[in-house]
């Protein structure tokens, strides 16, 4: 058994079912020998971005496996990578590399050397005793501590040397579950009972951990409010009375409204990375900060009082210390927040109401979000935005309500996420709905892979929102789209769908798109991948404050 050999059956050994590759590396092989399935993407940053929407939905159990030859196949995979690394999302990724003895050789490319920088682990195998080993440290590091991607990079020559049998005595490494200390715990408590104005700042560390549960049970006991992160959407039913909504740059008035005014912030299962994708938190609040890795803590906010650990072992633990405090029904039923809530909510909604029933042509973007909202079964669903204008006028108006109902993603944003995140969403939930939201400038960045979701029966559907340009900087660039159109771009994007084997279906009219909707869902229930060409226009309004 050689060192491609091996890696392809501890893969299997860990219960890895499929992989994404392109285009060219003979581990591809060696894994369908071991009946590992592999899907080929149209592009690297696809495949790794099939491999990030795959691991979102797992909570750590299961993870994303992308493969890609050496030198150009690893350097096209940056974008990917940088993205998973950016919003937490744990993926393998196993490249070629160089061989040793040109590893150090100008111009030959390393991936684990070069992307140190958008990974959380990397290691290159250069003996061929080395492969349980460093698989193992790879598992080890997908499972515990921060997520994010993980690097096995396989060099040309150590990938057919002989591994020794007494080299393969591999076992699987075990999910580490830690929690914070007792002292702590009370501590936050005590912070959060007496405070005055307390939110919950709910990340996606709670959806890994699958302790939405242990989080509704904590607000309702403490009568606390939550905000859902981009990444966290869903964990937290937006339509429960103390939610307060999502955000990126976007969100609704009662989240902006504690976000501000709140003075102790409890963030669980969150970096608290500083984002402009994100809501800002002002300066002076009192922090409560559970996140798994402790490096997070104090990064970017001074802390208070620090929980590391896994979200769902801190909210248990947070549970037991109120009804220790407070009593077994906590402060339930002590307050007015939830018609502090209501009442912001319908003031906000009052202003956003028409908008997203509007009957304007070009037809607007809220009013396809409106329908959206009114149209899909949620629990049934799972709904991806792209980056930009996509993201930022769906964000506050499409409710998370299950768990990863929603797959919120953009520290960074790299047009096109959405459709290869969407084809790993189908693949590892094939009983949802799955629905991508994105731009036309978005689909020249993923377009052709709506061919894949295709080829390997992982029916999805796509809005591409036709509006001829670049939707996120209406009005920018006045002389560069004066004397050169800079910004705009057009495309018959249902006919391009029609093309790679999906049904292409173009609206045009306010009045179809909820039909269309209705009729793609039918058509992915059926197996085939859809796209809906939606003539819209631009769109400069936000939900800012």
């Amino acid at each position: 058994m050689n060192v491609m050999q091996a890696v392809a059956r501890i893969l299997k050994i860990e219960g890895v079912e499929w992989i994404s590759c392109f285009p060219s590396n003979q581990l591809i092989e060696h894994a369908a020998q071991e009946g590992i399935r592999t899907i080929m993407f149209r592009q690297e940053r696809g495949a790794l971005m099939a491999a990030d929407g795959f691991s979102r939905l797992n909570g750590r159990e299961k993870f994303g496996v992308t493969i890609t030859q050496g030198g150009p196949g690893s350097e096209n995979s940056m974008g990917g990578l940088a993205q998973a690394y950016s919003d937490n999302v744990p993926i393998l990724y196993l490249p070629g590399g160089p061989a040793l003895g040109q590893y150090a050789v100008k111009p030959n490319f390393s991936p684990v050397r070069t992307y140190q920088t958008v990974s959380k682990f990397g290691e290159v195998v250069v003996q061929p005793g080395q492969v349980a080993n460093v698989m193992r440290r790879a598992f080890h590091a997908l499972r515990n501590g921060r997520p994010g991607p993980v690097i096995v990079e396989i060099p040309a020559d150590v990938g057919t040397m002989e591994v020794p049998e007494a080299a393969m005595n591999y076992q699987p490494p075990q999910r580490l579950r830690q929690s914070p200390e007792a002292r702590d715990v009370k501590a936050a408590v005590n912070l959060l009972l007496n405070a005055k104005k307390p939110v919950i700042w709910s990340g996606m560390g709670v959806l890994f951990a699958n302790a939405t549960q242990e989080l509704q049970e904590f607000a309702e006991l403490t009568e606390i409010p939550v905000y859902c992160t981009m990444p966290g959407k869903s964990s937290f039913d937006e339509r429960h009375p103390l939610a307060l909504g999502s955000g990126s740059s976007a969100t609704s008035l009662p989240a902006r409204t504690w976000l501000q005014e709140s003075d102790v912030l409890f963030a669980v299962g969150s970096s608290m990375t500083r984002t402009s994708y994100g809501q800002p938190i002002p300066d002076g609040k009192v922090i409560i900060h559970n996140v798994e890795s402790i490096d997070d803590i104090n990064k970017d906010f001074s802390v208070d009082v620090g929980l590391p650990g896994d979200a769902k072992l801190t909210l248990q633990a947070m549970i037991a210390e109120v009804k220790a405090q407070a009593g077994d029904n906590g402060r339930a039923g002590s307050s007015n927040v939830a018609a502090e809530i209501a009442q912001l909510r319908e003031a906000w909604m009052g202003e956003w109401a028409d908008v997203l029933q509007t009957d304007e042509t070009p037809i607007s973007h809220y009013r396809v979000i409106g329908e959206l909202e009114r149209t899909l079964d949620k629990e049934n669903s799972i709904v991806t935005h792209d980056a930009g204008a996509p993201r930022d006028t769906i964000m506050p108006f499409y409710p998370g309500t299950t768990p990863h109902s929603y797959i919120g993603w953009g520290k960074t944003t790299h047009l096109g996420y959405g459709i290869p995140l969407m084809i790993g969403a189908k693949l590892a939930r094939p009983d949802k709905f799955c629905l991508n939201f994105m731009g036309d400038g978005a689909f020249g960045m993923s377009g052709l892979d709506l061919e894949t979701a295709v080829r390997a029966g992982a029916p999805i559907t796509t809005i591409v929102l036709n509006n001829g340009g670049m939707a996120t900087y209406p009005g920018g660039y006045p002389t560069a789209n004066e004397l050169y159109g800079a910004t705009r771009m057009s495309g018959d994007y249902a006919k391009i769908a029609e093309g790679m084997g999906a049904v292409g279906i173009t609206v045009t009219q306010p009045g179809e798109v909820a039909p269309a909707l209705k009729q793609a869902e039918a058509l992915n229930a059926q197996g085939r991948t859809v796209l809906i060409d939606i003539h819209t226009g631009l769109e400069a309004r936000r939900s800012s404050f």
